[in-house]
């Protein structure tokens, strides 16, 4: 089986790699006599209906027996207070700089003390849906939280008999199981945004002073990246579809964050009507060794932004955290959807959402989408040198989203960088950057995908999906991007770059330039944790250099 839960009592010593202080003091949490376990999906969806705060809706639940739920089940809404997003300020990584994990284990032995005070729950989830790679994941939290262990196990695939049955026949890595404990009430006047300690070489996470339910999906998510990054695949926070064409697949992944269109790109239809399959819309792992792709969530936990309460999508709703509900002139009670109530309103969706779902593709990918929001470039650029291509993945441009507590003073507006859309990554940059250099050296494809604005107009999702139908059928036609000759363009609409305008050609250098000052900062910032090889500050220096001679 994937992951280890049991050991020998000869390996149970200090010297065995997957034991920590950390670990040990979340793994005793879990078997106090104050713990009870969630033994079904029924199970959990009885104990969050009846914890107080929880909202019945009168939506029922699509197909609820497929589901492991009861028959008369419905939607159910929590929510959680003034923070509706995860707080990237409360992240602590054990093994990075400056992170005493001494220290950080006198924390999490306190807070553990506090929850034994404490009746609490736990579920057993899997992660990974396929028996190449599956790890088994524990999560505890204390009673008045059942919403959000209800979610989580609907989230992830709760390891019932089927799951365990597979799981027991899958890949076996050296690794222990998931632990993460949580308490949302926990307070620290040295955490004021609370504390997400991750301790990734042992699998272990605690999600302190939190109730946002996005931080425990995403700190497992974290754990499991790590493992399958440590056990030969490449951790991707993305999007990854297949076009079944007339002749042969067509594999594609798309990189961005939360609110940049990644979900909508990857759960579009074809406008050809061609057979499209979707493993997932967040998080995915590539296999170096044969190329095929893992989905490690079989739900979705999607914004409902762009969903009205007459969308077809609400129909496939299982939770909702942090939107409104009010009556209908039905009497029932139904969604505010839209973000009307705030910002970044959730759902865990299920897959019923995506019936040509597949959690295992086998073919190779055929290219990579980097989602950028940068003005300097046009709606659609394709990327021929694979250093290069990694080197956007490394430098991916965008603009922050509700979906994150910002702390005080951030610009949400201001163009940030964030590598490989990935915030959730716990080792160093560089092996991204050459996991992702030799995926193009390995004839896939790089293409950069501008969802932003271009020459001060909204480059649209129809221009978008449209661009990507005439890739997939290859009947994109693309042209020299200026004097730059590793980048070509696609001519989209009015978004078109005049590459005899000077102050064109300086607004690119300037975001190459900020592009450089990022990975030159890379070689001090954080003692140079996240350095990348030398060959890629020299890339972009190059590529600035031949803007000068066009500017000259």
């Amino acid at each position: 089986m994937s992951s280890i839960n049991q050991l020998p009592i000869s390996k149970i010593n200090k010297s065995n790699q997957l034991l920590s202080k950390i670990r040990s003091t979340v793994e005793t949490a879990f078997y106090g006599n104050n713990v009870s376990s969630v033994t079904s999906i029924a199970e959990a969806y009885t104990l969050a209906k009846n914890t107080p705060g929880t909202i019945i809706t009168d939506l029922p639940i699509f197909q609820p027996d497929k589901l492991g739920l009861p028959v008369d089940s419905h939607v159910l809404v929590t929510n959680d207070g003034k923070i509706v997003g995860r707080t990237a300020a409360a992240r602590r990584i054990i093994g990075q700089p400056g992170i005493n994990e001494e220290y950080y284990s006198g924390i999490i032995r306190e807070a553990a003390y506090q929850l034994s005070k404490k009746g609490c729950r736990t579920a057993t989830i899997g992660i990974g849906l396929s028996d190449a790679f599956m790890l088994r994941g524990h999560l505890l939290l204390p009673t008045g939280f059942e919403g959000n262990l209800y979610s989580y196990i609907l989230n992830f695939q709760f390891f019932d008999d089927s799951y365990q049955k597979q799981f027991k026949s899958s890949v076996s890595y050296d690794e222990g199981d998931i632990y993460i404990l949580a308490d949302p009430d926990w307070t620290h006047p040295d955490f004021p945004d609370g504390l997400v300690l991750i301790d990734p070489l042992h699998n272990t996470a605690a999600v302190l002073g939190l109730r946002y339910f996005g931080e425990l999906k995403k700190a497992t998510l974290t754990l499991a990246w790590a493992a399958a990054h440590r056990n030969g695949f490449i951790a991707c926070h993305g999007g990854m579809k297949q076009y079944q064409l007339q002749n042969t697949n067509y594999t594609m992944a798309a990189f961005g964050l939360s609110g940049s269109g990644k979900s909508t790109i990857t759960l579009a239809k074809s406008k050809n009507k061609q057979p499209v399959s979707v493993l997932h819309d967040d998080a995915f792992i590539i296999s170096k060794k044969d190329g095929s792709s893992i989905a490690l969530e079989p739900s979705y936990f999607d914004k409902t932004q762009d969903y009205p309460m007459n969308d077809p999508a609400v129909a496939y709703f299982l939770t909702c955290q942090n939107i409104g509900v009010t009556l209908d002139d039905s009497n029932s009670k139904v969604l505010i959807t839209e973000d009307v109530r705030n910002g970044n309103g959730r759902t865990v969706k299920s897959f019923f959402s995506t019936p040509d779902r597949k959690n295992h593709l086998t073919e190779k990918i055929d290219a990579v989408y980097w989602i950028m929001k940068d003005d300097s470039l046009p709606p659609v650029v394709k990327i021929t040198d694979p250093i290069l291509g990694a080197l956007f993945g490394v430098t991916l441009a965008t603009k922050r989203s509700s979906a994150e507590n910002l702390s005080g003073g951030v610009d949400q507006d201001k163009l940030v960088i964030e590598p490989f859309a990935n915030p959730f990554r716990c080792y160093p940059l560089a092996e991204d950057y050459e996991d992702f250099r030799r995926l193009f050296q390995q004839n896939t494809d790089c293409y950069i995908l501008n969802t932003g604005h271009f020459n001060g107009n909204k480059i649209t999702a129809k221009e978008t999906l449209t661009s990507i139908d005439l890739i997939v059928e290859q009947q994109a036609k693309f042209l020299p991007f200026g004097s730059i000759e590793s980048m070509t363009y696609l001519p989209v609409g009015e978004h078109l770059p005049d590459f005899d305008d000077p102050n064109y050609l300086k607004k690119v250098r300037s975001r190459l330039t900020d592009r450089l000052t990022f990975i030159q900062e890379q070689t001090t910032t954080f003692d140079g944790y996240n350095a990348l090889p030398a060959e890629a500050a020299s890339h972009v220096s190059a590529l600035i250099a031949s803007l000068d001679d066009a500017l000259s």
